[in-house]
């Protein structure tokens, strides 16, 4: 069988063992880390979530091949890092939301970021509103992704905002929220600036967003950017502010699915 199919199936069925030791082997013959996670990791909780919301599996096999994807992921995030080029000099904070203590969707968003090339901060889960803003005055990122998994929780997401607004920090971010429950249309009330449909996707136009504003505020101050290249080695960290549209996403009306709990 295909390594890359058996990731996937060992992840189905919750295995953490063989999942890490045939994803380090998927590596050792030369697979590239980002197909071993599309066509192996990513593949295989795809057909869990397909499962799970046809009513053929249940939340404790869910949260097993959750354990099994974190467990792949901790072997393959080195890998992602440097496959898919260096440092871009943005910063980004994650976390997801007091009272929800699922954390996978975050995970692989996490690995995302890390991948496009920002420097992640993780405050884990089951994260307060104060939590969040004093990490934000201390980590001074670009970028903020908050995550719920639950329709109880996600009310925290906007509870993180508002805080975030009384302490006057709201608009040096790029907020980002995702999670099983969330939708575009719950993004657009609370004025989250990105609203993504799987985690890929999200740390994409974190990416995005994060180099249109260097090169926004380079013409600003007159300064030509020739190349994207050019940007990436031109950026110094912190040296500028994100204006934040505030509840502007990138998918019109679709519908945000979010990634899986």
């Amino acid at each position: 069988m295909d390594i890359l199919r058996e990731i996937s199936g060992y992840l189905e069925n919750g295995d953490a063992g063989n999942v890490i030791a045939s994803v380090q082997t998927a590596l050792d013959n030369g697979y590239h880390p980002e197909e071993i996670l599309k066509s192996g990791l990513l593949c295989g909780m795809e057909i869990v979530g397909e499962k799970y919301k046809n009513n053929e599996i249940y939340i404790p096999h869910v949260l097993l091949a959750a354990r099994a994807m974190n467990a792949g992921l901790e072997v393959l995030r080195p890998r992602l890092t440097t496959a898919t080029g260096g440092f871009i000099g943005g910063r980004a904070l994650i976390g997801t939301v007091k009272g929800d203590l699922h954390d996978l969707g975050k995970n692989m968003v996490k690995a995302m970021l890390e991948r496009e090339g920002f420097e992640v901060y993780d405050l884990g889960r089951d994260v307060g509103e104060e939590e969040f803003v004093n990490a934000v005055r201390e980590y001074r990122p670009h970028v903020l992704g908050i995550s719920a998994t639950m329709t109880t929780t996600m009310g925290g997401i906007r509870d993180v905002i508002k805080a975030l607004e009384g302490a006057g920090l709201r608009n040096e971010l790029l907020i980002m929220i995702g999670g099983l429950p969330v939708t575009d249309v719950f993004a657009q009330e609370i004025g989250a600036d990105i609203c993504s449909i799987d985690a890929g996707e999200a740390a994409y136009l974190a990416r995005r967003q994060f180099l249109s504003a260097i090169q926004a505020e380079k013409t600003r101050r007159g300064e030509v950017v020739a190349n994207p290249k050019g940007v990436k080695k031109a950026v110094i960290a912190g040296t500028f502010t994100l204006k934040s549209k505030g509840g502007v996403n990138e998918h019109g009306n679709k519908g945000c699915k979010g990634t899986l709990p």
